[in-house]
């Protein structure tokens, strides 16, 4: 077993690097099996949720060689339908995207139900309603997704019921190849489905209008291969501006899209925290209290709820009464026990926190009940005094590189120990 252990609290001097955006990867990483070619992807964040990806694309076929750190090549030439093993897929949410993928390129998908963080229900509804409006019967039994289109997908005109990223992107994927033009309305506009639409027209697809609300898919006879850089993560971004928010000092954010943070800034500003915007960087700075905040987590561009977590850190470090609204997720505040195990005042109703501020917090063994939720553990453990040790870190793996790293260069005094490293620091004390 593995553990993060941070000491105490040092304010954070110097400059991140953002890696590329999880949610952005993981799609692009399954869509490349659409173009039955070679694929080179650059710019991926080294996290336990890309490696599983590609594992999943080797085993059923797909010759996947790293070219770097950071870049991979993608043969999907051999690629065999239906092989994506179950217990590989059955761990993390993003591997329904190989249904979309296997649909278009296949005109089947066979794929175990997907698993991932549990905050909340997470149906997939929508996306089997997209495909089946393009001519697919898709059916869940047995753990597993099947979806068959045996007379080939065709466009159609979709609304869907509610704000969906995932089935955004999945439907997106299945309609670059179906015959004649899918609309889809009311769709979901962050930028990750942007960059997966970018992808996809960069293979030849013919795509408008990703970023908006109406999403049209005018079908191609076939995908070629390309080379296609991630855009940066906004969610890394946000998680350290946080950090530098609640332990204070001064930190330069870089490699990132300023206009993707407009809403995480907009609120660390309002809390008193200075941010400064350059071209592809962001400075935060803070040296005075926090001030309360109302936050209320919407689809984009609205506050992402990915990044509740590590917000209801600050808000327990404000003077003062917050609340924080849960707009998209019923069972997001599962981590609020961790918090308290610190010393925080926090109640619950429903999808609505409050959380009364000014109560003094101090470290504690906690762990980390989901990813975002383990970030939020290390934030608020940088901004307390006394030893706290995270558990369950494999959790913050799956969309965090080098997290305790990046941190250490930083100042915060974190390490990452083992079960034996452990032992021996208690025999030597």
């Amino acid at each position: 077993m593995e553990k993060i252990v941070i000491e105490s609290s040092r304010p954070l001097y110097g400059s991140i690097d953002i890696n590329g955006a999880k949610n952005a990867a993981i799609p692009i990483i399954f869509a490349s099996l659409i173009t039955e070619t070679k694929c080179i992807i650059e710019n991926l964040p080294t996290i336990s949720d890309v490696k599983l990806s590609l594992e999943i694309l080797e085993t059923m076929g797909c010759t996947i060689k790293m070219l770097s750190d950071t870049s991979v090549e993608i043969d999907s030439t051999r690629a065999v339908q239906g092989t994506a093993p179950y217990d590989l897929a059955r761990k993390m949410r993003g591997s329904y995207y190989l249904v979309g993928a296997e649909l278009a390129r296949y005109g089947r998908a066979s794929v175990s139900f997907p698993g991932g963080c549990d905050f909340g229900t997470r149906p997939i509804d929508q996306h089997i309603k997209g495909f089946d409006a393009l001519g697919a019967t898709t059916t869940v039994e047995n753990g597993n997704i099947e979806s068959v289109a045996p007379d080939g997908l065709c466009g159609a005109h979709l609304y869907f019921d509610n704000v969906t990223v995932g089935g955004t992107i999945n439907v997106m994927l299945a309609a670059v190849k179906a015959k004649g033009q899918t609309v889809i309305e009311n769709a979901a506009r962050e930028p990750h489905i942007v960059d997966v639409a970018n992808f996809l027209n960069s293979c030849g697809a013919s795509i408008s209008g990703a970023g908006t609300d109406v999403i049209k898919i005018k079908g191609v006879s076939e995908l070629h291969g390309t080379t296609y850089a991630i855009i940066p993560d906004m969610i890394e971004a946000g998680t350290y501006m946080c950090a530098a928010a609640a332990a204070g000092g001064t930190l330069k954010i870089t490699n990132v899209i300023p206009k993707h943070l407009e809403s995480i800034t907009a609120k660390l500003e309002e809390m008193g925290v200075s941010v400064t915007t350059l071209d592809d960087a962001v400075i935060i700075s803070r040296t005075g209290p926090l001030s309360p905040v109302r936050i209320k987590t919407l689809p984009y561009p609205g506050f992402p709820t990915d990044m509740n977590p590590q917000f209801s850190v600050l808000l327990c470090l404000a003077g003062g009464v917050s609340t924080m609204t849960e707009g998209i997720y019923d069972n997001r505040f599962r981590y609020v026990d961790e918090l308290r195990r610190m010393g925080a005042n926090i109640t619950v109703d429903g999808r609505c926190a409050t959380f009364t501020g000014g109560a003094e917090l101090s470290g504690a063994p906690v762990r980390a009940v989901d990813l975002r939720a383990g970030a939020a553990m290390i934030i608020a453990a940088l901004a307390i005094n006394g030893r706290t040790e995270i558990e369950d870190i494999k959790y913050i793996e799956r969309g965090y590189q080098d997290i305790v790293g990046k941190l250490a260069s930083v100042g915060a005094d974190i390490k990452r120990i083992t079960v034996a490293d452990e032992i021996k620091e208690e025999k030597a004390n």
